[in-house]
């Protein structure tokens, strides 16, 4: 497995590169210089080599901080946030455009919302906007629009509502997947997945490589960084993702000079994950970009019709329809007991799905049961 990490790095034509707070940001809300000057270095080397690359960046929020000279216990309050984002957002691509057009690098801001994820056709659109930047050339550096997304504080309690990404790691993954890049590397203040896990991740040997994602893997992650909003966890999410779309994942210490360069050059860096079987297109963005905006559970009949006959899902097969939802929106598909098996994008609303549910079509001259979700749409989850 080794020889084969080795073989999918360095052939990676198309890579996504995430940098997390800790990286970009120092103790006082500063630009870290030191850590951010070899990886532009990294960036610009790649892309030179003929690689295409975009750059995941968070930091603005630290940056906003340092400038305003807050403490970071004010940070605790949205709004401040908000406005932190807001001014930070400048400094940051002021600092990239600087240290890029050392390698005559020509770069572009995307600010994202969950939005750009949620909805098909925005998805559709934001892909087409990276291709032709990336086609001239240009380095896209990405980072969530903080100063309008409260995308952190969406509750996603019972299955209500399931949003696309509250942080960068999960934004990366996604924008690998809409690009269907080949290698996904989010650089963090740790040398990979450790052994032994602990509240900030150190102590213990890096585990080298993952061909498999399993609820033991899962449990060595901690909880989010002092400054930033991820952690090993959303990590681990965001690598699964990369996974599930048929790429590399390397989850790397961005503060070693080299550590990109060494990547790609197929050295035993970090922790690799390997492709899993590739599901593609429009399953992808069910699966995982998509917001989830209501929740419908199934009899036992209509769950072995769609696990096993690759079946659609009729509204009478339903038990009951939890949360509003409209036409074209992502539904979570449950069991009876409330696990979640699947998801699909519903052909009707809510209402109508529940006045249908339970009635067997064409019975007693009773209205035909209408599809709810045709089998196309339809997305099977990993057991949990």
């Amino acid at each position: 497995m080794q020889a084969e990490r080795e073989k999918l790095l360095r052939a990676a034509r198309r890579v996504v590169i995430k940098v997390g707070t800790s990286t970009v940001t120092g103790a006082e809300g500063e630009l870290c210089r030191e850590r951010v000057e070899p990886i532009a270095r990294s960036i610009a080397g790649l892309m030179k080599a003929g690689r295409q690359v975009v750059l995941v960046s968070s930091g603005a929020v630290g940056l906003g901080r340092g400038w305003l000279g807050l403490h970071r216990s004010r940070l605790e309050d949205l709004v401040t946030k908000q406005a932190c984002a807001a001014v930070g957002q400048s400094l940051l691509m002021d600092a990239y455009k600087n240290l890029f057009s050392r390698w005559d690098v020509k770069i572009a801001q995307v600010l994202l919302t969950e939005e750009d994820f949620s909805n098909w056709r925005r998805f559709s659109n934001l892909r087409h906007t990276m291709e032709k930047l990336i086609g001239f050339g240009v380095l896209p550096i990405v980072n969530e629009n903080d100063t309008v997304s409260t995308a952190e504080l969406e509750s996603v309690a019972h299955g209500a509502r399931s949003i696309a990404f509250s942080d960068n790691d999960r934004l990366a993954a996604l924008v690998m997947s809409g690009l269907e890049a080949d290698a996904l590397v989010l650089l963090t203040n740790v040398d990979g997945l450790l052994q032994q896990g602990s509240a900030n991740q150190s102590g213990g040997e890096v585990i080298p490589l993952v061909a498999e994602m399993t609820q033991e893997l899962k449990a060595l992650a901690a909880g989010p960084s002092a400054s930033g909003r991820g952690g090993m966890r959303t990590k681990l999410e965001a690598a699964e993702i990369a996974m599930s779309c048929g790429g590399t994942a390397v989850i790397a210490n961005g503060s070693r000079p080299e550590t990109i360069d060494r990547i790609f050059a197929g050295e035993n860096v970090g922790t690799a994950f390997l492709p899993a079987q590739r599901m593609r297109g429009k399953r992808r963005w069910i699966a995982y970009a998509a917001d989830v905006r209501g929740r419908v559970v199934v009899d036992a009949g209509a769950h072995r019709a769609i696990t096993q006959k690759k079946a659609s899902l009729l509204a009478s097969g339903i038990v009951r329809v939890e949360h509003h939802f409209a036409p074209m929106d992502v539904v979570s598909i449950v069991d009876s007991e409330g696990r979640e098996f699947a998801r699909g994008i519903a052909n009707c609303a809510s209402e109508e799905a529940a006045k249908f549910s339970g009635k067997r079509s064409g019975r007693d001259g009773a209205p035909s049961s209408p599809v709810l979700v045709t089998r196309d749409n339809i997305v099977l989850l990993q057991n949990p």
